[in-house]
Parts: structure tokens; sequence; C-alpha cells
């Protein structure tokens, strides 16, 4: 599987982009992120939330009536393409089984409450299992590509997905649209957020390409040094 994050970020490395006011900025970002032509896309819980206006564990309760297994649920394998929503606890609540035309699939930890997973179940979409408590991605990227033939990922953040990702040393390619300002808020998360308990190393790249774009956007992309 090829993995891409791609960010759009100040110069100074912020990427929440509240109180910007730049009316191109999310065009660009989806142009963009389009020309890639991912089979899934992947963000973290928050942006899920925005994206779908999906309220935090908003779902009803008393659907399980008993255990359900901890075993990957897929209610489709042939979508043409896939949202894929790192939330280890279950905590967006879906209305359907679909995010801007793609199919969710719901990448829980084992820990999630039998509630959520019937919920689920109910709307059609799809779920795996990442791990007991926390997410192995190098897991959750190999059953996606075994089990849904996935074979380009786009990672579309916040930062602490981005940055688990590229953490993990599973990110082959990083692209970046530099947006031109300076944000400065000092509790702005980076682009890519790593916590100093789950830190290995630098990731270190190549540089591929870098376009000028409209609106004096610079769109930079590297390739993962073997």
């Amino acid at each position: 599987m090829h993995i891409v994050c791609h960010m759009m970020s100040s110069l100074d490395g912020r990427s929440l982009t509240d109180g910007w006011h730049l009316d191109f900025a999310a065009p660009c970002y989806e142009e963009t992120a389009a020309s890639f032509k991912a089979d899934a896309w992947v963000c973290g819980r928050v942006t899920m939330q925005e994206i779908s206006h999906a309220k935090d564990r908003d779902y009803p309760r008393g659907l399980a009536k008993s255990a359900l297994p901890r075993t990957d649920h897929f209610a489709k394998r042939d979508a043409s393409q896939y949202a894929i929503s790192i939330d280890p606890k279950g905590r967006v609540g879906w209305k359907s089984d679909t995010a801007l035309d793609s199919h969710i699939v719901e990448v829980l930890a084992e820990s999630v409450e039998d509630d959520y997973l019937a919920h689920l179940q109910s709307i059609g979409a799809s779920y795996l299992f990442g791990g007991r408590d926390d997410i192995d991605l190098q897991c959750v990227v190999q059953t996606l590509e075994r089990e849904l033939n996935i074979g380009k990922l786009i990672v579309e953040g916040g930062g602490h997905v981005s940055g688990a990702f590229v953490n993990a040393q599973l990110a082959d390619e990083v692209s970046v649209l530099l947006i031109p300002l300076v944000d400065g808020r000092e509790a702005h998360p980076s682009s890519f957020e790593v916590s100093m308990d789950k830190w290995q190393k630098p990731a270190y790249l190549k540089l591929e390409s870098v376009e000028k774009l409209d609106n004096d956007v610079v769109w930079v992309r590297y390739k993962r040094k073997a």
C-alpha cells in the first residue's frame, strides 16, 4: 500500500484553519488531495466529527442485547472509496454509513462499548479493531490492504493522526500545502504531532517537487528516504 500524508500548514507549521479567513484554502486542499486518486482517506476522530457534523457519542443506547465479538466487520467491500475514521473509543455519532460519498470504516480499540458496535451495524457502517486499548497502525494498514484491497491511502489529519503515521514509518510520501500566513498561536497544534512517550525518531525525507499554486500557495512533496 502507498500512503500519503497530505496536510495544509501555515508557515509556522500550524494546521488549524479557524480564524484564517481564506476562501481559497479549503478548495485548494480538496483539489490537490483529489489528484492523488486514493482508494481511501483517513482522518482522526475530531476531524471526522467536523466533516460529518456527527455529535460526540450521539448514538442509541441499548442496541446490544449481549456482548459482541471483537472481530472485524465489513458491511461493504466494493465501495468506490472508503473513509477511514481513527476513533479508538467509538465517539463519532455517525447517522449513515457514508461520509463525503465514501463508505465509513471505523478503526476501534477492543475496549469500545458494545452499543457502539451495534449502532455501526445498524447503519451499515464497517469497523475493524486496531488493538486492545491503543491503535496499532501497522496492523490497521495490513487489514485494510488485505480485506478491502486498498492500494493507496491518503492521510488527511489532524496533526496527531498524520504524526502517528509518520512516526510509525508508514508514510511513503509527505505532501504539504504551505499557506502564505503566519498563525502564531502557541496553543494550536502543528501539522504533525507525536507525544513524547510515543516518539521514535525523526522521519527523514527526500524532496520530490515544489510547485507554486494560485494565491501564493506552495505545494511541497517529499518521499521517505530508504
